[in-house]
């Protein structure tokens, strides 16, 4: 019994409380849960979105401040033509026919037909020695050519009848040719005494004047030098005659002269010669061009420039020179991607180089895109802000004569 009434006890005590106080109780738990308002939630998601966007944002900052800045460039696009293969050498134009008028036979001059410094043809008369003595000479050599043939023509006569000798008749052939020989040479003389233009050209400052004696042994009356066409004369150095003697002798080889001003256009010619051998003392080799001078531009011995062009590069690549750097592994250039970054690429510039242009043998191909101008900004993967390059406006006379050379082969 006892027993019994503990455990009856014990369950009274541990279910003091009644079933629907225990209910009640949990659903008055249940509506303080439910109290919360809706827009607590409505600003935690706030909080939380706010949130989220700062750290993103920040990330983004942080991404951002890591990236290099966008570089400006000046670019410029790969072209493709066909450029002459040329060595620029210094040299001097000389007259392409030089004489010096002498006179042939003695007398004093009695008029002189030309102005120093005039253009003349060939023929024009120059001066004019007194013929006289020279006319009468003449006038004698004839009488006696004539006599010479009427006793030639009797002797013929008689020789017919067989009259006369051999001997006379040989004789009378003998002379009558004698006369004649110095008749011709007395019209020679004759001739001599009006001096003319043996060639076309420029006359230069008379050395004689009107009532001078001159004769076979006198200094030259006068120098007349041909201008149209014009030799140009230069040198080629040693060490180039293995590119020259490559192309010796090619349809594409020729002398291009320049006026060291610009003030000419560049003039093709054609190469005349080049010499056999190396001079000693500068180690270089002689050659010469033939130019066109109709205008008279050139002046025997006047300094130019000359392009000696030996060939003609066909679809040579061509960057702006400014776009050719150097480092320490060679010349380089960077090339423009289609995302705007920046790719080193290594290049072999070839010779030579046409005005503002530079030939590149490999590296690059025609229509990429180069960086002219800004490359110490950048490095390989480096983005730019690219910019069409220009040209300086303002160019040098040599340049412009350049520009113009490279033109004429397009």
């Amino acid at each position: 019994m006892k027993a019994n009434t503990a455990v009856g006890h014990h369950k009274t005590l541990n279910h003091g409380v009644s079933e629907p106080r225990m209910r009640s109780q949990t659903q008055r738990v249940r509506r303080s849960t439910q109290r919360i308002p809706k827009w607590a939630y409505l600003l935690f998601i706030l909080l939380a979105g706010f949130i989220t966007y700062r750290i993103l944002q920040h990330r983004a900052a942080d991404v951002k401040a890591t990236q290099p800045p966008v570089r400006p460039a000046s670019v410029a696009r790969v072209i493709a033509k066909d450029v002459p293969l040329y060595l620029d050498e210094i040299g001097t134009c000389a007259a392409y026919e030089t004489v010096q008028v002498q006179a042939q036979v003695s007398g004093v001059i009695v008029a002189r037909h030309f102005q120093d410094g005039s253009d003349v043809k060939k023929g024009d008369l120059l001066f004019t020695i007194d013929p006289r003595p020279y006319q009468a000479a003449v006038d004698q050599a004839k009488a006696q050519a004539a006599l010479d043939q009427v006793t030639l023509k009797r002797q013929e006569d008689l020789s017919a009848r067989k009259v006369i000798a051999q001997q006379d008749y040989d004789t009378a052939v003998a002379n009558a040719q004698k006369s004649q020989a110095a008749t011709e040479a007395a019209q020679v003389n004759l001739d001599y005494c009006f001096i003319k233009s043996p060639i076309n050209g420029r006359i230069g400052l008379r050395n004689v004047d009107v009532g001078n004696l001159v004769g076979p042994s006198s200094p030259p009356l006068v120098a007349i030098q041909g201008l149209d066409p014009i030799y140009t004369d230069f040198t080629v150095a040693e060490n180039d005659l293995p590119l020259v003697r490559k192309y010796l002798g090619g349809s594409n080889v020729k002398v291009e002269t320049h006026l060291a001003d610009g003030s000419m256009a560049p003039r093709m010619g054609d190469l005349y010669f080049i010499d056999n051998a190396v001079q000693p003392g500068s180690g270089t080799v002689r050659a010469r061009g033939v130019t066109p001078n109709p205008d008279r531009a050139l002046w025997p011995s006047e300094f130019v420039r000359v392009r000696f062009v030996l060939d003609i590069l066909k679809d040579a690549t061509l960057v702006p020179s400014q776009a050719v750097q150097v480092s320490q592994n060679g010349p380089f250039v960077f090339v423009v991607k289609p995302d705007n970054t920046v790719e080193l690429r290594p290049v072999t510039p070839g010779q030579p180089q046409q005005g503002d242009l530079t030939v590149v043998e490999n590296g690059v191909k025609s229509g990429e895109t180069v960086v002219v101008t800004g490359q110490l900004a950048l490095s390989p993967g480096a983005k730019i802000a690219p910019q069409p390059y220009a040209a300086e406006a303002t160019a040098t006379p040599e340049r412009t004569a350049a520009a113009k050379s490279a033109m004429s082969y397009e």
